[in-house]
């Protein structure tokens, strides 16, 4: 079980990890329409969008765990 602490720990970086990975969406969005994209950092940035949204589905199991009968 977590303190009120970690909970509120866990959710100022979940809140900080979800920002991070929208905005990784709007680079990623702006460097595929500004010919010619960089392959290389979009490739990267994607990787990093998605390690961000493990994180964060991670982060969201320990605050809402599921409910096992």
């Amino acid at each position: 079980m977590l303190t009120e602490e970690e909970i509120t720990d866990t959710r100022a970086t979940l809140a900080e990890l979800q920002v991070e990975h929208q905005d990784l969406d709007l680079v990623i969005d702006h460097l595929l329409l500004s010919p010619p994209p960089d392959d290389l950092l979009v490739r990267r940035l994607k990787k990093r969008k998605l390690l961000l949204k493990d994180r964060i589905t991670q982060l969201e199991g320990i605050l809402e765990p599921d409910v096992q009968a």
